[in-house]
């Protein structure tokens, strides 16, 4: 590893919530608890899934404030700052009940076992694999095959270098240590970018004709794009408005239900420019950009595809979002 490389840690609690329980935590209706924030990417990929197979009936969720300290996120945007189901303020705790003095990331996405307040799970990349493959039997009538076994190979390999240079790329440009490791960052980043661009002007989706685990992945990294990565993260060759493939392909994304429906800009926003502080002393929250962008035409349908393939799409979103 380069000099001022970052690294990011990648020690996940990997117990898995499976059909037959063969971990010991079986699909249950009802017995887990999703807990996100939507300011995090890796957190945004699992909302998107669960609402994309309507699972809001049998998994809950549990919705962190936009900042967190040291110590873990907190349920500062539930009353009493507790949240109503696990009875806890800070994450930590779910994840010391599991692991007394647990030393590694108090991450989002986790995955709480109710009755034992124990995180299950936070890996976040095996997540929302299993929420497609091992939930099927509480999936809603008309859920998409988000990772149907004859396009995952090609789903997986997508996935890998939209991981290592896109979805964890902008993070080894924001965080380098040094002028060499930023450069090295932000040019596999770009050039990943154009190579994305090229791929997405003849095909409406990443893989295939419908929306696929792998446009999930690639999504929620481009819609925090412009609002904290071009500027807070110096990954400033182009915006994604400025990048017309991308951009289009995003707001396509953006207006299909499930997608759009589950960002909130402003607690985007104030995540990283709050809790950043080494690359943002001041901790002041930019205003733009202007999110109105999202809402224009984008041209994407003359491609072909059909996003929920012979399924449909999920209903209207909760007012909670819960």
């Amino acid at each position: 590893m380069g000099s001022g490389e970052y690294s990011r840690d990648q020690r996940y609690l990997a117990t898995r919530i499976t059909a037959d329980g063969r971990d010991g935590y079986p699909v249950e209706p009802g017995r887990y608890r999703l807990v996100v924030s939507r300011a995090c990417p890796w957190a945004n990929r699992a909302i998107i899934v669960r609402r994309l197979l309507g699972l809001e009936d049998s998994l809950s969720m549990g919705v962190c404030g936009p900042t967190h300290d040291e110590r873990s996120w907190t349920f500062d945007l539930d009353p009493g700052g507790r949240d109503p189901v696990l009875g806890i303020e800070r994450l930590q705790e779910a994840y010391f009940a599991r692991i007394p003095g647990y030393d590694k990331g108090i991450t989002v996405p986790a995955i709480v076992d109710v009755p034992s307040g124990k995180v299950v799970t936070n890996d976040f990349a095996r997540i929302t694999l299993d929420l497609s493959l091992e939930w099927t039997a509480l999936h809603r009538p008309g859920a998409p095959r988000l990772y149907p076994p004859e396009l995952r190979a090609e789903i997986d390999e997508v996935n890998e270098v939209v991981y290592r240079d896109v979805n964890n790329g902008v993070y080894r440009a924001g965080f380098a240590g040094s002028q060499e490791a930023y450069e090295e960052a932000y040019h596999r980043l770009f050039d990943r970018l154009d190579r994305l661009s090229s791929r997405l002007e003849s095909r409406r989706y990443l893989v295939g004709n419908t929306i696929t685990e792998a446009d999930v992945r690639l999504f929620t990294t481009l819609v925090r794009f412009d609002a904290v990565y071009h500027g807070h993260f110096k990954c400033n060759r182009s915006k994604l408005s400025e990048m017309p493939v991308l951009w289009a392909y995003a707001r396509d994304l953006f207006q299909t239900p499930g997608f759009g429906d589950t960002i909130d800009f402003e607690q985007i926003k104030q995540h990283y420019y709050r809790v950043h502080r080494d690359i943002n002393p001041t901790g002041v929250v930019p205003l733009g950009p202007d999110a109105g962008g999202w809402l224009t035409p984008h041209g994407r349908d003359s491609l072909g595809g059909r996003p929920f393939g012979d399924g449909t799409p999920p209903g209207v979103a909760s007012v909670s979002g819960r």
